[in-house]
């Protein structure tokens, strides 16, 4: 079977071709030349979605949240729901962890619903930058409703979550008290806060603790509400569901939806900048000479300014070697 080319893909994916789109993000993973060409076609054609990332500890029941979150979108046939589900790459395939994500699998059959397990691969600068190709792209294929949901509260997962609109983070009983949330750094990204698995003891506790870090801090436009969810049984999700709607409602009458939408794609020219100027150096300059620059900066012959003013030298031009 022949290869398509990348807008024949682009444009089936936009026409709601499922498989074209399974196809085009494919290419968004792996990076490259197709990937630059996706995200060129893609562009124009979304910027309506509204992006919602899910984050948390590890069995923390993000993944049921999310199963619990898109059959109460579903209800309503006409609305649509994807699913980015982001995990660091595995050691062994270079594909992304499933996990207890199987469950979700419950709506692969349903034509509204559209799941991509996703991994970093080969993408130059990660899952960084592949994410917000990969949500422009389901996006521009008309998805109103982004969800990405990450494995854990590390610092990519951390910066994939913070790729979205509205930020969920998921705590439960006994995950540990307000100084934790300050070091994993979720205050300063949550927009929400659930306690799932709100049945066990200790969630007042865990309410506490996350209201004395969040009076650290002023919230000029939107204080993180702190709700509580039963993931397996769906209590609480349709206050979640309507707490997340009111958060954008609330970012676009201020404004601030526009602010940070703009300062995600800011972010992402100086990333893309970033990485592909040190692939050029580092190509450029070449292999042996960057190890001795290392060699002498482990030698205290040189800083790492001055090294990397001789790699950016080269690389750009203004030295011969």
């Amino acid at each position: 079977m022949r290869s398509r080319p990348v807008p024949e893909l682009v444009a089936a994916a936009v026409d709601g071709d499922r498989l074209a789109l399974a196809r085009v993000l494919s290419l968004v993973e792996r990076g490259g030349p197709q990937s630059r060409e996706v995200s060129r076609l893609a562009f124009p054609e979304g910027g309506e979605a509204h992006t919602v990332g899910i984050t948390g500890a590890p069995g923390a029941g993000k993944s049921t949240l999310t199963d619990q979150i898109i059959r109460l979108i579903r209800k309503d046939r006409d609305s649509q729901v994807a699913v980015l589900a982001v995990d660091p790459s595995s050691p062994r395939t270079g594909g992304a962890f499933l996990g207890d994500r199987v469950r979700m699998q419950d709506h692969a059959t349903d034509p509204g619903v559209f799941i991509r397990s996703m991994a970093s691969r080969g993408h130059l600068g990660g899952l960084a930058l592949a994410t917000p190709e990969a949500i422009r792209v389901l996006d521009a294929s008309g998805f109103p409703v982004v969800i990405v949901e990450t494995v854990g509260v590390g610092q990519v997962e951390i910066e994939v979550a913070g790729a979205a609109d509205t930020t969920v983070v998921v705590v439960n009983p006994g995950w540990g008290d307000a100084i934790q949330a300050n070091k994993a750094g979720l205050i300063e990204v949550a927009d929400i806060f659930v306690i799932n698995k709100s049945d066990r003891p200790g969630s007042e506790e865990v309410e506490r603790d996350l209201n004395w870090a969040l009076d650290q801090t002023m919230w000029p436009v939107w204080r993180p509400p702190i709700l509580r969810t039963v993931g397996p049984s769906g209590e609480g999700v349709e206050e979640l569901v309507s707490v997340i709607a009111d958060h954008r409602g609330t970012l676009e009458k201020s404004g601030e939806l526009a602010e940070r939408r703009s300062r995600r794609l800011t972010d992402e020219l100086a990333e893309i900048v970033a990485r592909r100027l040190e692939l050029k150096a580092l190509e450029t300059v070449g292999e042996s000479r960057f190890d001795e620059l290392r060699t002498e900066m482990a030698a205290r012959r040189l800083d790492p300014h001055t090294a990397a003013d001789r790699i950016l030298a080269v690389s750009l031009g203004s030295e011969n070697g």
